[in-house]
Formats: C-alpha cells, structure tokens, sequence
C-alpha cells in the first residue's frame, strides 16, 4: 500500500497501518484514486494525513518509543569540566558609558 501514498516515518506507518486494518485496503486505495483526481495530477502520491481526512476518520496518536534512561555519566562529566572553566575564567567588568 505504501506505493499509493507518502509514508515519510514510522508514525505514517503505523497509521496507515491502522487505516487499513480498520477502514479496509479498497476504500483506502479508492480514496487516493479520488484524491489524485481531484488534484488533476496523477505523479504525486497523497499523505497519510490526506487520506484520513478524506475518509473522516481519526487515527490513534502514534506509539511512541520510550527509550530506557541511559548512563548520563559522560555528559555530567562534561558539565562539571564546562563548570569549572567558567569558574576559573576571569570576571570583566563593563564600563557604564
């Protein structure tokens, strides 16, 4: 299906997942043929976005995946080094003019 329409990331293919599985692959691919036809041009493939207002439907928000905190060891690391020279650079004072 996705020769028919622009899936540009994973949440495009979990919709279009849902789509299909809930509005069915012949109205989805009839919903293109209409789409493209309104546009009057027949090389450029319509959003997953596009077809799911044409349908009138609304998908689910898209899975998200959640990452596991990971070591932040590297990054406080540098922080504290970041710290350090700004604690030791000299303090300027600006002229008032």
């Amino acid at each position: 299906m996705e020769h028919l329409i622009r899936v540009l990331n994973d949440a495009d293919r979990q919709t279009l997942a849902w789509l299909r599985k809930h509005v069915g692959d012949a109205r989805v691919a009839d919903a293109v043929r209409r789409l493209i036809a309104q546009r009057g041009t027949n090389t450029s493939k319509p959003y997953v976005s596009a077809v799911c207002r044409y349908l009138g439907v609304r998908p689910p928000e898209p899975r998200r995946v959640l990452h596991a905190d990971t070591d932040h060891a590297v990054g406080d690391q540098y922080l504290a080094q970041i710290r350090s020279l700004l604690a030791r650079a000299p303090v300027t004072a600006s002229r008032s003019h």
